[in-house]
């Protein structure tokens, strides 16, 4: 019921397979990978190893937003992009997604948002239109909202649009879904070294019987999931 890994791939991936059953691809964020590559990703892994995947950033991120530094095309109409926009834009920047998702044979979808993506009527109104409009073809899709958002909102909205609310258990407690997905950023920033006192108030965190994700996103996320799976392997829950 508990799953390991990182966000992203931060030793070679051979390394990482004999390690982990489960990765966060972070590049589908930045810059979709050719589906060829995508194929190459899921034909060296093992048959039971996970991919989970982060939507690409023209769906949730406006193209001010200093992430498209490492986009790798040229966009016309920029204003149509990101915050979930019912624009043909962002529409076919999830078909695309998606086709990666289908490649790497994943059923989870990560929809990380900016703390400038704020709780107006017209944000909501926008990510309602993407969720009810899209194929959703049996993924189960996390939001991770950032910013001002208050958990009834997030709550209202994860519930009307069966979305998981993913977060950072160390630092906001999830408020919807039929499983949890964590991602540890690092208690004061990216550059965080987890402690055997954080990994005893995680596992206080994790409900019997609840399909877990537990994925770190600091620098030290090899070392810290490693040893966060040999610590849960030492205690009973």
């Amino acid at each position: 019921m508990i799953k390991i890994g990182c966000c992203g791939f931060p030793v070679n991936r051979p390394t990482y397979y004999r390690n982990f059953n489960v990765v966060e691809i972070q590049q589908t964020f930045y810059q979709l990978p050719k589906i060829e590559t995508a194929l190459k990703w899921r034909e060296e892994a093992p048959l039971d190893f996970e991919f989970t995947i982060k939507a690409w950033q023209l769906i949730t991120h406006p193209s001010t937003s200093p992430t498209y530094k490492r986009l790798k095309i040229t966009l016309q109409n920029k204003e149509n992009y990101g915050f979930f926009k019912p624009t043909k834009e962002v529409f076919s920047a999830w078909k695309e997604t998606e086709e990666i998702c289908s490649a790497l044979k994943a059923r989870i979808v990560l929809f990380q948002c900016p703390a400038s993506f704020k709780p107006t009527p017209e944000n909501k109104d926008n990510i309602k239109k993407f969720f009810t409009t899209i194929d959703r073809k049996g993924y189960i899709f996390v939001w991770e909202p950032r910013g001002e958002w208050k958990e009834e909102e997030i709550e209202k909205l994860c519930k009307e649009l069966d979305l998981i609310h993913g977060v950072d258990p160390l630092k906001n407690k999830p408020l919807y879904g039929k499983l949890r997905y964590f991602r540890l950023h690092g208690k004061d920033g990216y550059k965080y070294k987890y402690s055997e006192e954080d990994f005893k108030q995680l596992i206080k965190l994790i409900e019997k019987d609840i399909e877990t994700y537990i994925m770190f996103n600091n620098v030290y996320m090899f070392e810290d999931a490693k040893k966060f799976e040999d610590f849960l392997k030492s205690v009973s829950l």
